[in-house]
């Protein structure tokens, strides 16, 4: 078996919130609570699960990319507009915004609820081999 990577678990304020926040913006489906954990499953096969974070505890910001179609772009990006959320070009929020166009397709990065950065890329890194 090749090595995969089957889950994470993704700390927020409220896994509710949050994991029905990703869901929309990429147009996938909250799965059942199961204990702790509110799940969100890519098409890939890996589950996201989001977990609430005990009152008072610090939630270290974290990355997260997607890669999306072309389609899927447009529709999350235009969820990010209407949302108001800041967007930016780049990781380092030097370029507030703007898409990016690395490798021939396009990039943005944006907050989550609980603060964690979200990138959506059309292109993986390196472009299409």
């Amino acid at each position: 078996m090749s090595v995969q990577l089957n889950h994470t678990i993704i700390g927020s304020r409220d896994n509710r919130v949050s994991a029905q926040f990703l869901a929309n913006m990429l147009g996938l489906e909250v799965g059942a609570e199961w204990g702790p954990f509110v799940p969100v499953v890519t098409s890939n096969g890996v589950t996201l699960d989001f977990a609430t974070v005990p009152e008072g505890a610090e939630i270290t910001p974290q990355h997260y990319a997607f890669l999306v179609s072309e389609e899927e772009f447009d529709s999350a990006f235009q969820r990010i507009t209407e949302l108001k959320l800041p967007y930016f070009a780049d990781p380092y929020r030097k370029h507030p915004n703007e898409i990016n166009h690395n490798d021939g397709g396009r990039g943005v990065y944006f907050p989550d609820p609980s603060g964690h950065w979200l990138e959506l890329l059309t292109v993986p890194y390196g472009g299409w081999k």
